[in-house]
């Protein structure tokens, strides 16, 4: 990404950079390189988007949610089942 960068003024479009840096780099696809300019872009503030560090927390907080909903249920039906234990009559010995 720095790279494009620095190349970046000796071309007419930030593509041609791009073109131009992945040749260098042996990148096959250019695409793939705009793309990590792009994310690099997101992630400095630069052009709006979710940067990968919000992702990240997004992904882990998505886990975190999915794991207390199911301790939840596992409580839920737990005391669902005390609760029947209690109400059932005693049997006098």
């Amino acid at each position: 990404m720095r790279l494009v960068a620095e190349v970046r003024p000796e071309h007419p479009t930030e593509w041609a950079a791009i073109c131009s840096v992945a040749g260098r780099l042996g990148i096959g696809a250019a695409e793939t390189l705009c793309k990590w300019v792009r994310h690099a872009e997101v992630d400095a503030g630069a052009r709006p988007g979710t940067s990968r560090a919000e992702s990240a927390e997004t992904r882990r907080l998505r886990a975190e949610v999915r794991e207390l909903k199911r301790a939840n249920e596992i409580l839920r039906a737990a005391s669902i089942f005390f609760a029947a234990e209690l109400d059932r009559p005693r049997r006098s010995s």
